[in-house]
């Protein structure tokens, strides 16, 4: 017994350890859940909006394609750390997403619209995750950035869920900051069309949101 008691208290100390972090990233979460919404201005007559929805190289290559949208940046947000990086975003401990930049033409594509495409391409029930990846880090976030944009988003899922039956996944963030992702992170589907992953995944995946809302497809999709 003596042998075990070392080891026993070694245990507790991690297990102590490790309630403590997990509570502290919990707190630190909650904070931005409940923090104001910064509103990113028009520019040019461009607005923003931001989605996190599993593999963000699959949610860039669905968002390039409806008319309306100019440029979609892969990225990183609804986390607490800064300066997050493909690796650390990984770990599940900064609290970050995979997310995408939507810039886009509010005069060509709504808001409501981008909304009616991000469920049109996920599972909507799936917990952490979209098909084969799963974690924190692939979760399901809709960013508000006032409180009309808010009450849409919740509307919206409200809706979806009394259609399914189902809980929806996806988490309602007042949006803090968008953080850009390594450069060969950008553009992937595109730049890499024989990659084993963009074929199996996230081509069909496109595919499947574009036979389900060809009317909102740029003339060349």
């Amino acid at each position: 017994m003596k042998k075990l008691r070392p080891l026993l208290l070694i245990t507790l100390l991690i297990s102590c350890q490790n309630n403590a972090q997990n509570k502290e990233l919990t707190d630190k979460q909650n904070y931005l859940q409940n923090a104001e919404p910064i509103t990113v201005p028009i520019e040019n007559g461009m607005a923003r909006a931001y989605f996190a929805s599993g593999c963000f190289w699959c949610v860039e290559a669905v968002y390039e394609s409806v008319n309306g949208v100019s440029e979609v940046i892969s990225g990183y947000a609804g986390g607490h750390t800064e300066y997050p990086t493909y690796e650390s975003s990984n770990t599940g401990r900064t609290g970050h997403a995979e997310a995408v930049e939507v810039i886009y033409n509010p005069k060509v594509v709504t808001f409501n619209t981008l909304l009616e495409v991000y469920f049109a391409s996920q599972n909507p029930t799936q917990v952490n995750g979209q098909g084969p990846d799963r974690g924190s880090q692939y979760r399901s976030i809709i960013f508000y950035q006032n409180n009309d944009e808010k009450e849409l988003i919740l509307n919206k899922k409200e809706m979806l869920s009394t259609k399914l039956g189902k809980s929806i996944a996806a988490e309602v963030y007042p949006f803090q900051k968008f953080w850009k992702a390594e450069g060969y992170h950008q553009n992937y589907e595109k730049l890499n069309p024989n990659n084993s992953y963009i074929r199996n995944v996230s081509v069909p995946r496109l595919k499947k949101f574009q036979a389900k809302m060809p009317e909102v497809l740029k003339k060349n999709h």
